[in-house]
């Protein structure tokens, strides 16, 4: 069981040293405890910089807060922060998160010259005509025809895919690949969804049932309404 008076915790482990802090107490105790067990260790000439991990519970440290510590654990020993792990998140870290990790639901047809740009997963109940583009940072969702543009994973998100009720589009894009109208059957394909195949290393065109095993972190609600 933990000393009650202490708040600092170190262990060692194959990939360096975790410093365990108590998140009760003041963030300057912490300093006061961590410079006193530091004076105890005496580096080593030409001893290798150790990486440190640290873990803060549910306590939230502030950028200054973590220079200090840098500072601290770096001065005149061969020990390295290598990251903070914390329960805690900043109020817009998790507004950030909020957003796109967020459905957003439109229901609008989407015209020739027009974009629709989302950040997050995309439902939209409508059609996207020749000429109209929609471009999101996660999923896209199109319960009605696809025949413009939709850039699904506009941010790098090779895991993203594109789904329709009907399916023949100018262009579909996901992350970094894209797929031209000639790669479609002529006719376009209904219920189906475009996704990146990594081996064959290109967007390829699929049943909607494949994403409950290809795309396991699919939510739910998406599930349910890709399945029926």
């Amino acid at each position: 069981m933990l000393d009650s008076k202490q708040m600092i915790t170190i262990k060692g482990t194959k990939d360096g040293l975790t410093l365990f802090i108590d998140d009760h107490g003041s963030f300057e105790d912490v300093l006061e405890e961590l410079s006193d067990k530091l004076s105890e260790y005496r580096p080593k000439k030409d001893e290798p910089v150790v990486p440190v991990t640290v873990k803060l519970g549910d306590r939230y440290l502030n950028d200054r807060q973590k220079k200090q510590l840098n500072e601290l654990i770096g001065a005149k020993n061969c020990f390295s922060i290598h990251s903070f792990d914390s329960n805690v998140v900043h109020r817009d870290e998790a507004l950030t998160w909020k957003e796109e990790s967020e459905m957003k639901v439109v229901n609008r047809i989407v015209r020739s010259g027009q974009v629709l740009e989302y950040v997050g997963d995309l439902l939209l109940v409508g059609d996207v005509n020749p000429g109209g583009k929609v471009i999101t940072t996660g999923n896209v969702f199109v319960m009605g025809n696809l025949l413009g543009i939709a850039h699904a994973g506009a941010n790098g998100d090779r895991d993203a895919v594109i789904a329709a009720s009907y399916m023949k589009p100018n262009q579909l894009r996901i992350a970094d690949y894209i797929s031209r109208a000639p790669d479609y059957d002529s006719e376009g394909v209904y219920m189906e969804c475009g996704l990146i195949d990594e081996e064959q290393d290109k967007i390829v065109i699929d049943r909607l049932q494949i994403l409950s095993r290809k795309r396991k972190d699919i939510s739910g609600f998406e599930r349910r309404m890709l399945n029926g």
